[in-house]
Order: structure tokens, then sequence, then C-alpha cells
């Protein structure tokens, strides 16, 4: 037997926690375990740590993100990193937090309901839907297509057959920039890994409130769940960087003026269009903004149980 397994076995044999305390408990553990290196052979339990130069850290780092591409592979994920896989020709994104043992905790909203237009386009956009079919449910995580709210899968039903990202945090405003396509990075700076699972598990048991595809989608809880901001606006979109860039996008096609069209031609169009979508995504972006705050977890779900019971309320 193993450290590995005495650890476990030692939380076993302790008091019983229940709901989101014990699935945080777990994860901490695995968390705190995956920094190591165990090996039953050496005598003693002596525990080998993971030490790796910086210089090799930061290669490492530089070969799995790019300039370009946050593309990661599985081997080097992390407990609480926030990850995402595109959907449909990179149209959009999933987004959902890795909580370790090939876990992931998101916020979904069942098939043909994502959107919530009741048209065709709500059979179209169906990024939170598990990749497996009624018919044959995934035998670890069984069906969950028409499942709401914050849950947990597998990492292969989660991915939908897509490639692997992870969200960067804490970027500079040129990396920023250079990545183009909102959705992949924030300037905003990541909590702790034990905050982020703290807040992931908690919100599968009491909710992240109401589905909203520009104000309350994946991508906003796992934002949330990163950083612990919060918009405080009604009238503005949510954390979302999809969301974000697709409006900014919007923006600048109606707002670029045309007289550049007239006298530089469609070359100063262009030159002032990407100004004026660079500059939106930047001051829209969760770490920019100034109508945002940090709000505890507890908080959160105290506010839209508070909700909820007003419109209950309003309805009757």
């Amino acid at each position: 037997m193993g450290l590995k397994d005495i650890a476990k076995k030692g939380m076993g044999d302790a008091a019983e926690p229940s709901g989101s305390k014990k699935r945080f408990f777990q994860l901490r553990l695995n968390l705190v375990l995956s920094d190591f290196d165990f090996e039953d052979e050496v005598p003693n339990f002596e525990v080998k740590p993971k030490v790796k130069p910086k210089a090799m850290e930061f290669d490492q780092r530089e070969r799995d993100l790019g300039v370009f591409s946050n593309k990661i592979e599985r081997d080097h994920l992390k407990s609480g990193d926030h990850i995402y896989s595109w959907r449909h020709a990179y149209i959009y994104a999933h987004h959902g937090i890795y909580v370790g043992e090939g876990e992931v905790i998101y916020f979904t909203r069942g098939r043909g309901q994502e959107i919530g237009t009741g048209t065709v386009l709500d059979r179209f956009i169906f990024s939170s839907s598990p990749s497996h079919s009624e018919d044959i449910p995934c035998p670890r995580c069984g069906d969950q297509s028409m499942v709401n709210g914050v849950i947990s899968s597998c990492l292969d039903c989660f991915l939908w057959g897509g490639e692997l990202y992870r969200f960067e945090y804490g970027v500079n405003p040129i990396f920023f920039v250079a990545k183009a396509r909102g959705g992949t990075c924030t300037l905003a700076s990541s909590d702790l890994p034990e905050d982020v699972l703290y807040h992931a598990s908690y919100l599968i048991e009491n909710g992240f409130g109401v589905y909203d595809l520009f104000k309350n989608n994946c991508e906003d809880f796992a934002i949330y769940c990163k950083t612990g901001l919060l918009v405080f606006t009604s009238i503005s979109v949510g954390r979302s960087g999809q969301a974000t860039s697709f409006l900014a996008a919007a923006d600048t096609i109606v707002s670029s003026p045309l007289q550049f069209l007239t006298f530089a031609g469609f070359p100063g169009l262009a030159v002032v269009g990407c100004g004026m979508y660079c500059a939106s995504r930047v001051l829209s972006d969760i770490g920019i903004r100034r109508d945002v705050t940090k709000v505890s977890v507890e908080t959160l779900v105290a506010r839209d149980a508070s909700t909820e019971t007003v419109t209950v309320s309003k309805k009757d």
C-alpha cells in the first residue's frame, strides 16, 4: 500500500462529510496528491516531489500554449484548470472546470433549449449537451443530454469529440489583443486552485442561477469559479469573452465611419475597424470592467435564491 492509498484510506476513515463539503474534500485531496510522484518501492514511504527548473516550466508552457493556440494535452491538465472545446467548426466553445480524475464540472442547458428561442436555432447550438445519445449513454456518466444546471461528467463527454484547450488568466494586454478570438483568455487573475475547486463543488450542489446564452452561460460559470468576479449591472453582457467579442464585432460593423471607405479605401476602413474591435474587447474584459465585484459563492447562491423567490411571487 502506497502513500496515496493511505491518504485516501485516511479520508475514508474520517467523519463522513456531506454534500458539497464531501466533494470539495475529495477534490482538494486530488489536488494535493497530484503535486507528488508516489513510489511504493521506496522504504518508509519516501515522497519525491516533482521539481522542475523554472526554465523548463517556461519552455513547456510555451510549447503547450503558443501564441495562436491554447491547445493542451490531457496529461498536462491540473485540477482547477478552466478548459474549453470548440463546437461546429470553431463557431463557439463549451467551457468547464477540470477537477481531476478525468472529471469536469460545467454549466449546461439541455439539448434543444440552449438559446431558448423555440426555433430551429435551439437545435443548432447545443454546446453543453454530452456526446452520447439516449440509446447509447456514456457508461460512466449515463444519459445527461436533457440535464439542466451545474453538472459533472467525464472529460470525453465534455469534449464531444473536440480538441482540448486551456483558458488563460492574467495575460498581458498585448497577448490578449493578439488572441483576436474571444473566449480564450482574460486579463483577470485566477484564484488559488483550492478556491476554484470549492466554488465548483459548491455550485454543483446549489446551482448557478438561470442559464442565459449572453449573460449567464458555461463560460460565465467557469470564469466565476476561477475569479469569484460577478457583473452587478443588468444592462450589459456577462463575463463571457465569446459574448463580448460578438457584440464588439457587431458594434464595429455598425459604427465604423464610412468616410474612411471614401478617402482611404477599404484598407483604411479595415484598420479603423480592427482598432475599434480590439479596444472594445479590452474594455469589455472581466479584468478591466468597472461593473464587476468579488462575490463569495455563498452570497451568490443566496442572491439567486432570493431572486427566484421574488419571481415566483410575482407570477402568483
